[in-house]
């Protein structure tokens, strides 16, 4: 639970709250009610989930009137760099549980508390404001709160300006509590169900201004619709807007709009997404819970919010923790099987476009993760007999499309049964930063962490089929024989470079720490695998996870910022990634395990930080990257999946080497 209270550094105010629906939609914005992203709102649906995201509802202008005074409670940024109205000295107080709720001082007796949350059971965004006090705001006690609406009906990834085809026109139904707007033909309705008395008074507002978008290199100003303003006397009762979009799709079980009494209707969607909510055992479990949606007629992982949608690899790195170390198994079994029916050519897809249902088959590695999750999964004997061989036959198919060869040279060796991969202009592995053509880290070769994840995948597969035994063995003997740096005793980056026979990349990397933790079988032990963790401890490691190069190389890069081409230079040239904190301190406890104070010193060294960082920027979240250099400032996504599952994922860990009791 992240709780601010006043007085409070000013910077917190662009810390970011997150609320998912479940299909790929979600509502977000700031503690300071500042839109900094064209991603923030609070009405984005999925329309084809969890892709076609649309933004509908941007945000809201709210104010409060009493006796001819003017109490904002809402703050917007206007290009070029202007703030109004501001909050500053009446935001008492904000709190992320068990939803985003403010509290604003009108005077010393008088108190509005706001809150939003999105409702899992219908997909509605619920919006309520109620009054606490009546003091000297008002001498004839009316308080009359009104919120005008701000639309526009685009591309989750675009931008809004001003044009004649924004269709302003209201559409109420046999409800009268029920006002509606499509902005545009070809989008869903927007429907507000409420207790306030709406007058029609359409208007732009032009040139708001988003301040990350700016420092990403992106345009950055948008011009937003209103159709009008709701009125609310908070004397008499809250104040309740719930905002949904009319989707026609199987897919999304999206109730139709509520024939009962708003504030009726917002309080019981309160008390079953509290009931929901208050199910999940720990913080990190109910953040974790954003990131699993719908696909088609199953389930996946979003990569992050607000930008990522399911990504093969992030989904199967992601779930360990997310999922299978947290007992949620059936919704585990559901993605690998939903997953497993995409196999082509030995290959699981990395990615799936929002638009179209072609998946990108780009990725050497996504389908060796997967081999690792259904390896943990079926560790748990939750799975049926059916299940379990469905999963095997797809381990199976993954195994002997590698062996023979599949797309984009990915194929074991004849020579050395080590697993190649590459083509210029293809970026294979995780470190997948790509500008035009430019591949930054293009890795052809066989790669370090590869070879780890194959020959895990070799051993997984022989635990039932006892013909990859000796795959496995080869391999690990040749991995051993060519992975070592005579110089540092740890490893090597890449071996064949651009399948250039002995041709070696000794960039350090945090690549090498998968033969040592991470995965189910380290390929290191004893003093080989405390030279790789020496060697990442000294090099690599920051107190947000482990930087993508170490800083004595010339290609670092300290700083992840600036223009595309910029922040894609730097994404794997340094940058900090917090998921890698996981196989890390698995290595670490590996090699220090045996120490009294080993699991003490895990906490305050390499946990403490993380468990800080959910109190900033992503709000109980922990962010996608951060700088390589001091102070580590948080970039990329504030909502990163594999960074809470790893996360996650060590916690468990850690719980399973408690001393048992006597």
């Amino acid at each position: 639970m992240t709780h601010i209270d006043r007085p409070f550094d000013i910077t917190r105010l662009e810390d970011e709250w997150l609320e998912a629906d479940g299909f790929g939609g979600f509502a977000s914005g700031t503690v300071g009610t500042l839109r900094t992203r064209r991603y923030h709102a609070l009405l984005l649906t999925a329309t084809r989930a969890p892709g076609g995201r649309v933004v509908l509802v941007n945000g809201v202008e709210v104010w409060l009137e009493a006796d001819g005074k003017h109490y904002p409670l809402s703050m917007q940024r206007y290009v070029p760099d202007v703030i109004y109205p501001d909050l500053t000295t009446s935001l008492l107080a904000f709190n992320t549980q068990p939803w985003p709720t403010w509290r604003f001082q009108l005077d010393p007796q008088s108190v509005v508390t706001a809150e939003v949350f999105v409702s899992k059971a219908t997909c509605e965004t619920v919006l309520r404001w109620r009054l606490e006090g009546l003091g000297r705001a008002s001498a004839s006690g009316a308080f009359t709160l009104k919120v005008r609406p701000l639309l526009s009906g685009r591309d989750y990834h675009a931008l809004h300006h001003e044009n004649p085809a924004f269709n302003f026109n209201a559409r109420t139904s046999d409800n009268p509590a029920c006002v509606s707007w499509q902005p545009y033909g070809d989008l869903p309705v927007i429907d507000v169900v409420t207790n306030g008395a709406y007058t029609h008074a359409p208007d732009w507002y032009r040139n708001f201004c988003y301040v990350r978008e700016r420092e990403r290199g992106l345009d950055f100003s948008e011009d937003l619709a209103t159709p009008g303003v709701f009125s609310f006397d908070l004397v008499g009762d809250e104040a309740v807007m719930i905002l949904s979009a009319s989707i026609v799709s199987p897919a999304l079980a999206v109730a139709p709009v509520s024939t009962e009494p708003a504030v009726a209707h917002a309080t019981e969607l309160a008390r079953i997404e509290q009931q929901r909510r208050n199910v999940f055992g720990s913080r990190l479990q109910r953040s974790a819970d954003a990131y699993i949606v719908a696909r088609s007629e199953g389930r996946t992982i979003l990569a992050g919010f607000p930008w990522f949608t399911d990504w093969g690899r992030d989904t199967f790195i992601a779930m360990r923790g997310l999922l299978i170390a947290t007992g949620r198994l059936d919704e585990a079994e559901a993605i690998l099987l939903e997953w497993s029916g995409t196999l082509s050519a030995g290959m699981l897809p990395n990615r799936f476009p929002d638009y179209g249902d072609t998946p990108e088959y780009n990725s050497v590695d996504a389908s060796l993760w997967f081999v690792v999750a259904v390896h943990d999964y079926l560790a748990t004997n939750h799975a049926k007999a059916d299940t379990r061989t469905r999963l095997q036959q797809a381990v199976e198919t993954i195994l002997t499309g590698y062996t023979n060869g599949t797309r984009f040279n990915i194929k074991a060796s004849t020579d050395d049964g080590l697993l190649g991969a590459g083509v210029p202009g293809v970026q294979l592995t995780w470190m997948d930063a790509k500008v035009g053509d430019w591949v930054v880290t293009p890795r052809i070769g066989k790669p370090v962490e590869v070879q780890a994840l194959w020959i895990n995948a070799l051993r997984i597969a022989a635990m039932w089929n006892p013909q990859w035994q000796v795959p496995a063995q080869r391999a690990w003997q040749a991995f051993h024989e060519r992975f070592t740096d005579p110089s540092t005793q740890a490893l090597v980056d890449n071996v064949d470079v651009d399948f250039v026979k002995g041709a070696v990349d000794r960039s350090i990397r945090p690549n090498q720490i998968f033969a040592a933790g991470g995965l189910p079988f380290p390929l290191l032990e004893g003093a080989a695998a405390r030279a790789v963790v020496d060697q990442v401890e000294a090099h690599l490691l920051t107190p947000f996870g482990l930087r993508t190069l170490a800083p004595s190389d010339p290609a670092y890069r300290g700083h992840y910022g600036g223009t595309p081409l910029q922040r894609d230079g730097a994404y794997h040239q340094g940058t900090v990634w917090p998921w890698l904190l996981g196989p890390f301190v698995e290595a670490w406890l590996r090699v220090h395990g045996a120490e009294p104070d080993a699991r003490a010193q895990v906490r305050a060294r390499f946990l403490d930080p993380p468990y800080a960082h959910l109190d900033h920027t992503g709000l109980d979240h922990l962010s996608e990257i951060a700088d390589g250099d001091a102070p580590h400032t948080p970039a990329g996504t504030p909502f990163q999946a594999w960074s809470l599952g790893e996360l996650l994922r060590i916690e468990k860990l850690l719980a399973e080497l408690e001393p048992t009791a006597a």
